[in-house]
């Protein structure tokens, strides 16, 4: 390639490049546009940026944090505590309804995690389960998805009562909605309530207080719901009802804008409003039976 043609392509890129700018940053909005689902998306990582999807909540509060992607789920991982501060995902109907993956059971390190992180020898006799955030049944959908639910850097230690009680009738009922809007974005992770909780293992893994989780889903009349959970990390015998608030409430505890993607006035909206049994289906008996 000679000189001149060197010269006229570089012209052609740099027009092309000015061009593209103005057209995203052009209208004062610094290159944020919304899409047809309300999503606040930014033209400069082409809407794939993991920090611009829905379900990803913002951190109000300084905290560490280690924002790993994986296949199924984002989260952000506490390398002091060794667990997550938040796991988020959205769930597809498809991803329900073809699950074929069987459960593994295989525990692992995260490899994508680049600080300290929990072991799982760092579980074994403490009295605690390895307590899902992202379930291994939503992850089915693939075996890389499988494989990564089983990531230690998506579990906490959680009570065996609470996680093969309460927090595993929420797991159903999140999938049954899934079904039923065909999509929904959820988040959760764990609460810490002191500052110096207990540990277990070698590695000190932090024991939480207790755990959260906030679904969204759009109605077909084109409008947002929402609803908010805690749990104490204990066993929780009473139906799911019992543990409901609103997002806004959520977030006033966590100190975290959850869905905070979401047009603004859709999220004002669908965060200070809750609707157990029309929105979500809430039934008053215990799933698990």
């Amino acid at each position: 390639m000679d000189k001149k043609t060197s010269i006229i392509i570089l012209v052609i890129l740099a027009v092309l490049g000015t061009a593209y700018h103005f057209i995203w940053s052009g209208d004062g909005t610094e290159g944020e546009v919304e899409d047809p689902q309300g999503l606040v998306m930014d033209p400069s990582q082409d809407g794939v940026d993991p920090l611009s999807r829905l379900e990803i909540p913002y951190r109000l509060e300084d905290s560490e944090a280690e924002i790993i992607e994986h296949m199924g789920y984002t989260l952000s991982y506490n390398n002091s505590y060794r667990v997550p501060n938040w796991v988020a995902y959205e769930l597809l109907e498809t991803e329900v309804i073809t699950a074929y993956r069987s459960r593994e059971d295989e525990f692992s390190p995260d490899p994508m995690v680049k600080g300290r992180q929990a072991y799982d020898r760092d579980y074994v006799g403490s009295g605690y389960d390895r307590g899902h955030m992202a379930p291994a049944a939503d992850m089915r959908w693939s075996s890389q998805t499988m494989k990564e639910s089983f990531y230690l850097s998506n579990t906490c230690p959680q009570n065996h009562n609470l996680n093969s009680g309460a927090w595993n009738d929420l797991e159903k009922q999140v999938r049954y909605e899934a079904r039923y809007y065909k999509s929904i974005w959820v988040v959760c992770g764990p609460i810490f309530e002191y500052s110096n909780p207990k540990h277990i293992g070698s590695n000190h893994v932090m024991v939480p207080d207790a755990f959260f989780k906030a679904l969204l889903a759009k109605r077909k009349d084109g409008t947002y719901a929402s609803i908010g959970f805690v749990f104490p990390n204990k066993a929780c015998e009473r139906n799911l009802t019992h543990y409901v608030m609103t997002v806004d409430e959520l977030e006033a505890k966590l100190g975290m804008d959850l869905f905070f993607n979401l047009d603004e006035k859709a999220q004002d909206k669908a965060e200070a409003e809750i609707d157990p049994y029309g929105d979500w289906r809430i039934r008053d008996e215990i799933l698990r039976n």
